[in-house]
């Protein structure tokens, strides 16, 4: 079994994440790639998609990324900024390590649709509890 199937494995117990659509693309050295299909129980009131989604897909790639090769990170706090509304019918999160260290890390998340358009990015600190 590839690497990549073991984390895909090890998160499918992730029932929110993965109920709602999302999905592990790739993995590297603290680095993650989640994606999701957008459908209308993404959307708000509004018609658009709903600020929960980027955050729930940023939150699932910040996990990916920090846990997958050294599980034991939880999420210590977090900050999105919305920038531009979806234009495309996916959404895709990339999560990269900043700052690794003794007790905390630092990734940030940025989230863009199939078309390109930014439209997000989030800050997450971590804490390892098993350091």
């Amino acid at each position: 079994m590839s690497d990549i199937e073991k984390v895909r494995e090890l998160f499918a117990k992730d029932h929110f994440a993965t109920e709602n659509g999302m999905v592990i693309d790739e993995i590297g050295d603290h680095y993650a790639k989640c994606s999701l299909e957008l459908g209308e129980r993404h959307l708000n009131a509004m018609g658009a998609v709903m600020g929960g989604v980027h955050f729930t897909l940023a939150d699932f790639a910040f996990a990916v990324a920090s846990n997958w090769q050294n599980p034991g990170v939880v999420g210590l706090d977090c900050s999105i900024a919305y920038l531009s509304p979806v234009k495309g019918k996916r959404l895709i999160a990339e999560a990269k390590l900043v700052k690794d260290g003794r007790s905390t890390c630092v990734y940030t998340v940025d989230i863009s649709d199939d078309i390109g358009t930014k439209v997000a990015t989030v800050q997450a600190m971590g804490f390892h509890v098993n350091k």
